[in-house]
């Protein structure tokens, strides 16, 4: 099967210090719902990681990040790209939970609900703890310079990650991917 796991904020939508709290707030980042598309047409199952500790601090419902996620959804069907499936934590930072990005509970959890090893799955996101996650679940880490990936990027080095792919966006990452693919 392939799969790539992608973060959601500052990856596939524009991020913010404030949260997304409704869908009137969540803007694609340009070309990324494209690049989701051409991974779906291509063969790849999609599947997000998302820290949503905004449900936790009251900022919105379940319901609200539910029509968030319709809302990218719903865009991305109309040009031919799809989601197979959204993990998220609802859980603060302070929370005692397993779940939260940088510890690889989300991760761990794909790969158990999906029935698969994630030995080297592609795991695109912007932020340090997005790549520590999904380094301790056995993904390949990927940063991208979009959202907080022009900070992580300086941080690289200082977290034994200079060695992972770093793209300007997720097309570029995707464009990288599916390159590979032909190689092989």
């Amino acid at each position: 099967m392939q799969l790539v796991i992608l973060d959601r904020d500052g990856v596939i939508n524009q991020d913010s210090e404030d949260f997304i709290k409704s869908p009137d707030e969540w803007r694609a980042i340009p070309g990324s719902l494209e690049a989701i598309a051409q991974l779906t047409q291509s063969g790849y199952r999609v599947v997000v990681a998302t820290n949503q500790s905004g449900l936790a601090r009251g900022l919105f419902t379940i319901d609200t990040l539910t029509a968030i996620h319709d809302k990218m959804c719903h865009a991305l069907t109309e040009l031919g790209g799809s989601i197979d499936a959204i993990f998220f934590c609802p859980h603060g930072p302070r929370d005692a939970c397993l779940c939260r990005k940088p510890k690889p509970g989300l991760f761990k959890d794909i790969g158990r609900r999906l029935g698969i090893n994630l030995t080297g799955i592609p795991a695109i996101g912007d932020s340090l703890r997005d790549l520590q996650a999904a380094r301790a679940a056995g993904a390949q880490p990927i940063l991208v310079r979009t959202g907080k990936g022009v900070y992580t990027e300086s941080l690289l080095a200082d977290y034994d990650f200079d060695d992972i792919p770093v793209y300007d966006d997720l097309n570029q990452a995707v464009l990288h991917l599916l390159k590979m693919d032909e190689v092989y």
